[in-house]
């Protein structure tokens, strides 16, 4: 096998896996909804491109370290929407509601 055919491999992959957070940050960015992104699923992505990265660094991977960094931006950011859309839309809903009344029960 040559010897640049793995770091090949890894490049196209980082590539194509990179390059899918994309069209969701656009997507949250643009219409400010992130109502059906999980946010555990991304504090969890999060974590673990932190970690992978991490790894990368350790054996000295460029491509794992290189693309799971911006791996992990896309994802931070993706993750920020989500949380700054939640913050928005619990005091949207906690400033409609009237003081002093009650809900009947």
């Amino acid at each position: 096998m040559p010897d640049w055919l793995p770091t090949f491999l890894a490049t196209i992959a980082g590539i194509l896996s990179t390059s899918s957070f994309v069209p969701q940050v656009v997507k949250a960015w643009r219409e400010r909804d992130t109502k059906a992104i999980s946010k555990h699923m991304y504090m969890v992505t999060v974590t673990a491109f932190v970690l992978w990265s991490a790894y990368g660094f350790l054996i000295g991977s460029w491509p794992m370290m290189v693309f799971n960094l911006l791996s992990l931006g896309l994802s931070a950011t993706i993750l920020v929407f989500k949380i700054r859309d939640d913050r928005r839309k619990s005091r949207g809903a906690r400033s409609s509601r009237e003081p002093g009344l009650a809900r009947p029960g």
